[in-house]
């Protein structure tokens, strides 16, 4: 089963890129050979989860309408209600993702494969690798208690 949150967190920063980019136009705009990556497959998503339902009349389509609203509301627009339509688009995404899982993997396969995890390696005596992040203390001494004194 995907994890809908991290496909949400890679299909919406693409799916606002090519709203905020080509504004009303990006429902109907064709590929275009300046436009950058990001946008390019915010509008290869776009059109793929706006045409999933050919018996959804498009008026009533959440995604859709999110996608016109953030459009509508364009670059020079207040940054709160910026916020607000992007969280619209975020929700209505949320919500085809988690109906249709069939969408969801169709989706999937249009984004770019992840990067692979970094190489870590630690050598010698005591010797620590952190692959992430690290949010809390490493201790390899003798005796280590694991709490910082102050």
């Amino acid at each position: 089963m995907l994890d809908t949150t991290a496909l949400l967190d890679q299909i919406a920063p693409a799916a606002e890129a090519a709203a905020a980019a080509y504004g009303m136009s990006v429902l109907t705009r064709t590929q275009d050979e300046a436009a950058h990556a990001t946008v390019q497959l915010g509008q290869r998503l776009i059109r793929r989860l706006l045409n999933h339902d050919v018996d959804t009349a498009p008026d009533s389509d959440p995604v859709r309408t999110a996608v016109v609203r953030l459009a509508e509301a364009g670059a020079g627009a207040d940054p709160d209600m910026l916020t607000l339509r992007r969280v619209e688009l975020r929700l209505a995404l949320r919500t085809a993702l988690t109906d249709m899982p069939d969408l969801a993997e169709e989706l999937s396969a249009l984004l770019p494969a992840p990067p692979p995890p970094p190489a870590v390696h630690a050598e010698g005596e005591r010797s620590v690798a952190v692959g992430g992040d690290n949010s809390g203390h490493i201790s390899t001494g003798d005796g280590a208690g694991g709490a910082l004194r102050r």
